[in-house]
């Protein structure tokens, strides 16, 4: 069991609706990432049983909520970065407080979080190592996420967007370099904003927290090469640990084309059944 040492207070702006939210972070001893979302007295564990919607970012819920107009009004959104960083340092039992209804974007990537969590002080240790009982996958047409056993992790995710520099284009996780995969910031194709900015989505976009794609180049300079791709591996990372184990504690192959929260998600649910402990 993993948590931090001490409260952890913050806040900042959302990406979707551009509203402030407040955040308090405490200690547990539950062994479980709770989240008490829009003020609640009552919580939702982070894990893909309570997948809520894949729309524009991985929203989960407390399903016992329901409104009367069938929504769900305790909800969080946005939780693919914070849930990588708790990845990432391997910490899985927190309780979490949102005063809205999603995480704060920041910077757009895990970068805040992570120095948050260290800030704070990590207690305890996680080395147990897991891979799967047999292959786990989805295909579909030039969509694929592929995880095979193995003695070591590898991850290789590749992109096929209509860009210069990201057309067929691939990378794969270099642990000794986790740090540009923790800073590596969301993207978007920058003549879309104001179409997904009239339908009610990313309000909260910012030239410090997105990079846009432009038709050559971009609308910032980029933290690292390929810096795009690399927050598709951090946003895996986020949606896999909704299984309850770190993906960084996997000794398997995962190899990504194309996809995108829905399929990270489809995929972590077979996930869970399959995982084994070594």
């Amino acid at each position: 069991m993993v948590t931090i040492k001490s409260e952890i207070k913050t806040s900042g702006n959302s990406l979707m609706k551009n509203k402030p939210c407040e955040v308090l972070i405490k200690p547990s001893r539950g062994g479980k990432i709770r989240i008490f979302s829009n003020g609640a007295d009552t919580s939702f564990n982070a894990e893909i049983d309570n997948l809520y919607s894949t729309d524009h970012c991985v929203t989960l819920c407390s399903k016992d909520k329901r409104t009367l107009l069938g929504d769900y009004k305790y909800k969080a959104m946005l939780c693919e970065h914070f849930m990588a960083a708790c990845a990432i340092c391997k910490i899985d039992s927190i309780d979490v407080y949102l005063s809205e209804t999603e995480f704060p974007i920041f910077d757009g990537s895990a970068k805040v979080w992570v120095e948050l969590f260290k800030n704070a002080g990590i207690d305890g240790e996680n080395k147990e190592l897991y891979t799967v009982s047999e292959p786990v996958y989805y295909l579909n047409g030039k969509t694929s996420l592929v995880i095979l056993p193995d003695n070591e992790l590898t991850i290789s995710y590749a992109v096929n967007y209509d860009h210069p520099d990201l057309t067929r284009r691939w990378v794969s996780l270099d642990l000794k370099n986790i740090q540009e995969i923790i800073e590596a910031r969301t993207f978007g194709f920058y003549k879309d904003l104001k179409k997904y900015q009239m339908l009610g989505f990313a309000k909260g976009v910012t030239i410090e927290n997105t990079v846009g794609l432009k038709d050559i180049g971009y609308t910032t300079e980029l933290r690292s090469t390929h810096e795009p791709i690399k927050h598709k591996i951090l946003d895996l990372l986020g949606d896999l640990y909704l299984t309850g184990v770190s993906p960084l504690n996997l000794r398997a192959q995962i190899l990504v084309k194309e996809a995108g929260h829905a399929v990270h998600c489809k995929v972590a649910q077979q996930l869970k059944s399959k995982l084994v402990k070594i």
